[in-house]
């Protein structure tokens, strides 16, 4: 009888579907884009362009969302972290290049130093600035923002108030010529790379989140935290861990931002908490595929309007945050139960 039931109990489960709607805006921004503007090389340029804006900026934004997901903390001054890395990324790419190390080995060389000095930074401003003000939003806010400016006043004494460049490497300046059109889509080189840095980033994090037993820890947290401590896990522990690896992510895409702007300046990061925190709300509060398929929105939707309108991208990306907030209050892909 068991036998019987316990099958027919499982057929009863309703098993959760995927939602594909999100993807399908994502794919009509694609196709509508296509014919607006009009060159086939040119909407190759700026989907490439697009892409890679949004990948940096998911890396960026996927340690805010996870800080927020597990530990419900509105962490104002992740900013500070992506100005480290910035910053860090001028030191050792400069002290690369007088060296001679080849071109992308600097850069991954300022990536991993910028995600350990980060991670470094991010445990001690979790255990002075966060720690004291858990559960309490409003705080969270005025003392992770007042982090973030004396944060930015240590890199002023460190780095000074100037801005500072910070070229590409030789091997990532110019583009490759696609044969795509009349004359050919110009497809930048960093940009390539900094998507492929981005999409690994993403790979990783999903397979953490969903193959591994931090990531099962991680995601019970976030539904019932009070039952992972009582199964003997240390939640706390597991909370800095998440908070130290979101800041290391921040200072990676600090790298990323600054090589795609090629400067940095000690406000840099309170420049994209705007960008980022669209993104979030975008995505789902929490939601790290929200936050994939909402960073790749905004960077399409701003290289877009930028060629077609470039008054309009100003503030496209709040449009676009609007626009999405009426058809889904709670983002595209919000998690559950929070």
């Amino acid at each position: 009888m068991n036998a019987t039931v316990m099958p027919r109990a499982a057929e009863a489960i309703p098993k959760a579907s995927f939602d594909l709607k999100p993807i399908f805006l994502l794919l009509a921004v694609l196709a509508v884009s296509l014919p607006l503007v009009g060159s086939p090389s040119t909407w190759l340029t700026l989907t490439v362009a697009g892409l890679a804006m949004g990948l940096i900026v998911f890396v960026i934004a996927s340690g805010l969302t996870l800080v927020f997901g597990l530990m419900d903390v509105l962490n104002f001054g992740h900013g500070v972290f992506i100005a480290l890395g910035a910053f860090v990324a001028t030191s050792v790419m400069g002290f690369g290049a007088a060296a001679g190390w080849p071109g992308v080995a600097s850069v991954f060389a300022a990536i991993a130093a910028a995600m350990l000095l980060a991670g470094a930074v991010g445990w001690a401003f979790e255990r002075v600035i966060v720690r004291p003000v858990y559960g309490l939003h409003l705080k969270q806010i005025l003392i992770t923002m007042g982090g973030m400016i004396v944060g930015e006043e240590i890199i002023k004494v460190i780095w000074g108030p100037l801005q500072i460049p910070l070229p590409l490497p030789e091997v990532l300046r110019g583009a490759w010529i696609v044969p795509i059109g009349a004359d050919g889509a110009a497809v930048e080189r960093y940009r390539v790379l900094a998507a492929a840095i981005g999409l690994v980033v993403f790979a990783a994090l999903v397979f953490t989140l969903n193959r591994t037993k931090i990531g099962l820890l991680i995601r019970a947290g976030v539904q019932d935290r009070e039952m992972v401590e009582a199964l003997g896990y240390r939640i706390r522990r597991l909370f800095v861990g998440v908070f130290v690896a979101g800041s290391a992510l921040a200072g990676m895409g600090g790298v990323l931002w600054g090589l795609y702007q090629q400067s940095v300046v000690p406000q840099i990061g309170a420049q994209v908490n705007v960008l980022i925190f669209i993104v979030i709300i975008i995505g789902g509060l929490g939601s790290t595929f929200g936050c994939f398929v909402g960073a790749l929105l905004v960077g399409l939707m701003a290289n877009y309007t930028g060629f077609l309108a470039p008054k309009v991208a100003l503030f496209s990306n709040i449009a676009l945050m609007v626009a999405i907030l009426l058809w889904r209050p709670q983002g595209l892909y919000p998690v559950a139960n929070r």
